[in-house]
């Protein structure tokens, strides 16, 4: 639920100071706040959930520069004690070794089962505190505070939290709810434009999987959600998380519909581990490229109309995304080890790949006929080497 009035997802609405749209799942039903200036108060809303006036704040170094200070202030005005944790910035701290070296220190500051742990940052951040605060205890809670659009719109929502392993990306985690998300408009403007832009491509994802209505809003108005106009980019990450939202309530641990929030994912996930996971690709720009593969296999197999794929590659491409293999890493990736990774894929059921494709712009489903040898040609006449 959300209190955004509007009759279609393509007519975009007076913005409101604040928006809450509600993640419906029963005793453990949450709301994500959406709007400005919700760090500097974040205090007021976190001090209701605590049942004693402790907290600790999960951080990386790149967010504490720009951000740390803030919420300290916000919890000092409240009067909520706390202490701040440290990781290094970038994906590679998703992983086992940071896993154990936080769970150790939260010990430390003897965080209980009914305390809340503050994930300020992005998705790897929430990943990697929201899976800390999965298994610390064997359970204790946590709030999402997130601070790059891709995780305002995605990894914030849901309770998916992970590190990734040597095979693969978020191959080790679990299904852990936040007990609220703050997703603060102001803290977008600290971003740099190729962050802004990969969170773009989540957004675009929505309305590409779904709601064709809301990706013709966003093919108007996507150069002013990229410009943080204060109305643009409030409906889009409203849109976006009330859309998540709604899947996640019908399917929490993904046994069917919510795999379709996958779209782009397969593929994307499998550029990203070729390149290691670092800056020469981020997430957004692997789902942004990985959901042009999905709809151009798609128009191959003959189940969508190629101008459909077509229109969704110019708009990202329009955007500054990669729309061609090429404009992913360094260009050069095998085949064979774009399908290894595949396989690696933690949506592979009994053996067989599982993609999310199209029959149209709005209109996706999942594909579980997917087979190694109809993917090489493809893959190949798409720029992969043999």
């Amino acid at each position: 639920m959300t209190n955004l009035e509007f009759t279609s997802s393509s007519q975009q609405p007076n913005a409101q100071a604040r928006d809450t749209v509600r993640v419906d799942l029963g005793a453990r039903s949450y709301d994500i706040l959406i709007g400005a200036d919700l760090l500097r108060q974040a205090g007021s809303y976190i001090a209701p959930l605590l049942p004693r006036p402790k907290t600790v704040i999960v951080t990386d170094t790149n967010v504490a520069e720009a951000h740390l200070k803030t919420l300290q202030s916000a919890l000092d005005g409240a009067g909520i004690d706390h202490a701040s944790y440290l990781v290094p910035a970038g994906e590679a701290s998703k992983n086992l070794s940071q896993l154990e070296k936080l769970c150790d220190w939260l010990l430390s500051q003897k965080i209980e089962r009914e305390d809340c742990i503050l994930a300020l940052g992005g998705g790897v951040i929430g990943d990697l505190t929201g899976f800390a605060a999965s298994i610390l205890r064997r359970g204790t809670r946590f709030i999402q505070i997130p601070t790059t659009l891709l995780a305002q719109v995605d990894s914030s929502i849901g309770g998916k939290t992970a590190v990734n392993a040597s095979l693969g990306k978020n191959l080790i985690g679990a299904f852990h709810q936040p007990d609220l998300v703050l997703a603060d408009m102001d803290v977008l403007k600290t971003l740099p434009p190729r962050e802004l832009r990969a969170g773009y491509a989540e957004i675009v994802k929505y309305g590409a999987l779904s709601d064709l209505g809301f990706f013709d809003w966003l093919e108007a108005n996507g150069e002013k959600v990229l410009a943080l106009d204060t109305q643009s980019v409030a409906y889009a990450v409203a849109q976006s998380c009330r859309a998540k939202a709604a899947i996640v309530a019908r399917d929490e641990r993904e046994a069917g519909e919510r795999a379709l929030l996958n779209l782009g994912h397969t593929f994307g996930h499998a550029f990203e581990k070729i390149t290691g996971y670092g800056e020469a690709l981020l997430h957004g720009e692997a789902v942004a490229y990985g959901m042009v593969l999905a709809f151009a296999f798609s128009a191959h197999r003959g189940e969508c109309d190629p101008q459909d794929a077509q229109r969704l590659r110019a708009h990202l491409e329009a955007c500054g995304l990669p729309a061609s293999m090429a404009q992913v890493g360094n260009g050069v990736f095998g085949v064979d080890a774009l399908l290894d990774a595949m396989g690696q894929d933690k949506k592979v059921k009994a053996g067989k790949m599982r993609f999310i494709l199209a029959r149209a712009l709005g209109d996706t489903y999942i594909a579980d006929d997917v087979s190694a040898q109809a993917l090489h040609p493809f893959l190949i006449a798409q720029g992969a080497h043999a």
